[in-house]
């Protein structure tokens, strides 16, 4: 990949996370005074009147606006967003199953008002009944999560490091 390929994490004024763009584009940001570097270490673009770091991060100058979009109701979702806890007994665990408050089969939706983790045993135990019918109890009301901010692919925090710490101050 050549270096004006590599991607460059652009932060909000308020260093929050808004994307992942090329370096050409961030050069692009910088030399209109939208943007300033706040990481680089990869070396320097060479033009015939200036030089230019090549940068890592950068974060804008004036502050943009953007919707939060809601979170996708999946499993994995539904699981981070419990924690990864049965939501009957409060065991904690990766061998999980989802489960409708009120089944479907009663005309309960699939939102995530309706939807919680809930671990085998309990799943079996409630069946297709409401939890007051199976005398059961959630642990917590379901409820949707908080809007989305940007997230950043694994595959990129594996690679460049001095990400970590502008992704880690943002969550």
């Amino acid at each position: 990949m050549s270096v004006i390929n590599s991607p460059v994490l652009v932060l909000n004024q308020d260093y929050e996370p808004l994307n992942i763009c090329r370096v050409r584009r961030a050069m692009i940001l910088l030399l209109r005074g939208k943007a300033e570097v706040l990481e680089n270490g990869r070396g320097e673009i060479h033009a015939i009147s200036v030089s230019l770091p090549i940068p890592s991060v950068v974060r804008l100058t004036q502050h943009v606006k953007r919707p939060r979009l809601q979170k996708k109701l999946t499993r994995f979702e539904v699981f981070n967003r419990d924690r990864y806890t049965c939501q009957y007994c409060g065991r904690e665990g990766r061998d999980l199953t989802l489960d409708h408050v009120i089944p479907r089969s009663r005309g309960g939706t699939h939102e995530w008002d309706n939807v919680v983790s809930c671990c085998f045993p309990c799943n079996l135990r409630k069946a297709g009944r409401t939890p007051p019918e199976a005398s059961m109890k959630l642990t917590r009301h379901p409820s949707p999560p908080p809007p989305a901010a940007f997230s950043v692919p694994y595959q990129y925090l594996r690679v460049h490091h001095e990400w970590q710490k502008f992704i880690m101050q943002a969550g």
